[in-house]
């Protein structure tokens, strides 16, 4: 269960003012059919995480704890600086390929989510803690949170929202984490 709320929460809390936060938006405004475009998050969610988490387990395998628990450490850290450099996503980007709005989505946020903070975290939160369904299932979850709401109020959302505060929380919480593991708080590893 702490494997999903960590990666539910850390995941949510940076995916705020994401690119692929404003992807959701900007597909919202252009297709305006929100159930196709929320199924396509989920999906595109899915299959990203789960190889980024399969990444983590290989990498967790790989190193030794001790290695292991610096690498992450220094993820979480670095995922804190990441966090206070704003996303922006290029409104000319063509994001209409012809398919329709489920797979436009699909293949947009797979494409968005490759290499991405979201990403990178869902490496770090699988191999820390060696629980692949539910690391998974925990980002995808915080995706959804984050990305949902965008779908359904967009522009309403963002002007309600201050996104520097949003980042330098999640940044916060990175940073936390990475001290913690750093330390071996609990004897993590």
């Amino acid at each position: 269960m702490e494997a999903f709320l960590i990666s539910t929460g850390v995941v949510a809390l940076g995916e705020m003012g994401d690119k692929t936060q404003l992807l959701a938006m900007l597909l919202a405004a252009r297709f305006k059919r929100p159930l196709p475009i929320v199924l396509g998050i989920l999906v595109a969610t899915l299959f990203n995480h789960a190889a980024a988490g399969a990444v983590g387990g290989w990498v967790a395998s790989l190193l030794g704890p001790d290695v292991l628990r610096w690498v992450i450490g220094v993820s979480f850290i670095a995922m804190a600086g990441w966090m206070l450099i704003p996303d922006k996503i290029d409104e000319d980007e063509d994001t209409a390929n012809g398919h329709g709005v489920f797979v436009t989505t699909v293949i947009a946020f797979f494409l968005a989510e490759m290499g991405d903070k979201t990403q990178i975290a869902t490496v770090a939160l699988a191999a820390r803690y060696h629980d692949l369904v539910a690391v998974v299932a925990g980002t995808t979850c915080g995706m959804l949170i984050a990305d949902v709401p965008a779908v359904f109020v967009g522009d309403r959302l963002a002007k309600a929202v201050s996104m520097k505060l949003v980042h330098g929380i999640a940044a916060a919480i990175f940073a936390a984490l990475g001290v913690l593991t750093l330390f071996n708080v609990g004897k993590l590893f």
